[in-house]
């Protein structure tokens, strides 16, 4: 394994790479990788020629008040574990290589922000499809994997290839969970003991929500059912509940038997905002 922090660097072995006829797949994070980052490694392994994994912790997708110092970062470890998962280049660039002074242009997400965390997050899928488009651009892969855990970003980003004519496929890769069903996540680790022991019933509300939907029950009555069933179980209030059309997360008055659905939620813990979603292919039950 390489490990490339020069954009220049990365694009010379890139075309080299690509020239061979080695089909690439790219592994965009932003560290501290756990079992959701390894499956995404697993994936890009089997299918490709070359596998390219990049660290970059974006500074644009951090809001004011936002965790960017905070960020857990561990290099040496994430190192380790791409080596384990046979990855070919890790490109690890600084902010400074990534964005300089000069930067004259920012993506403006127009769709698919409006709702969820980009609701409560201005700016922050700007940032986020700025540096991922940069990155494609830098790494030219055939094919790019992102973790539906976070399923407003894979949506951002299937509008982005999509809108831009990009030469690249989404692979999208499902969410990886602890065994009482918790989504892996970088951000578990600042849940405290009691914490951790609630965390699984934001999963258990997106398997009743489902379930709910699926024997007939009117979107908003699972909205607030689903609510009541977080606040009871955790102690703490939703941040949102939310039932929408995958992936153009439009607004669902009623659901549309074998349409594409998403139900997200978010939590505020103490010190961590947990996420999680599930996305299934309706049909309403007998």
């Amino acid at each position: 394994m390489k490990i490339i922090k020069q954009i220049s660097d990365m694009q010379r072995v890139m075309k080299i790479e690509k020239q061979q006829g080695k089909k690439v797949g790219f592994v965009p994070t932003m560290g501290y990788l756990h079992e959701g980052h390894q499956t995404l490694l697993k994936e890009a392994r089997e299918n490709n020629d070359i596998v390219v994994l990049s660290i970059f912790v974006n500074p644009l997708q951090f809001g004011p008040n936002e965790d960017l110092d905070a960020y857990p970062r561990d290099f040496e470890r994430d190192e380790e574990i791409a080596a384990l998962r046979g990855v070919d280049y890790l490109f690890y660039p600084t902010v400074e290589e990534m964005y300089q002074e000069n930067r004259t242009t920012i993506i403006k997400v127009e769709q698919r922000v409006d709702v969820l965390c980009g609701k409560h997050r201005p700016g922050h899928f700007d940032g986020v499809a700025t540096v991922v488009m940069k990155l494609f651009q830098i790494v030219t892969p055939d094919t790019a994997y992102f973790g539906m855990k976070d399923a407003q970003q894979v949506a951002v980003i299937d509008g982005l290839i999509n809108d831009y004519h990009l030469p690249i496929d989404l692979v999208r890769v499902g969410t990886v969970r602890e065994e009482d069903g918790l989504a892996k996540s970088s951000r578990n680790v600042y849940l405290n003991q009691e914490e951790r022991t609630k965390a699984p019933y934001l999963f258990k509300a997106l398997a009743l929500g489902k379930l709910q939907l699926e024997v007939g029950m009117e979107v908003h009555t699972v909205k607030q059912e689903m609510e009541e069933y977080i606040l009871l179980h955790t102690g703490y209030k939703a941040e949102y509940v939310e039932i929408y059309a995958y992936p153009t997360l439009q607004e669902l008055k009623k659901v549309k038997e074998e349409e594409s659905i998403i139900i997200a939620i978010a939590v505020k813990f103490s010190k961590a905002r947990l996420i999680d979603n599930i996305v299934f292919s309706y049909s309403k039950g007998e």
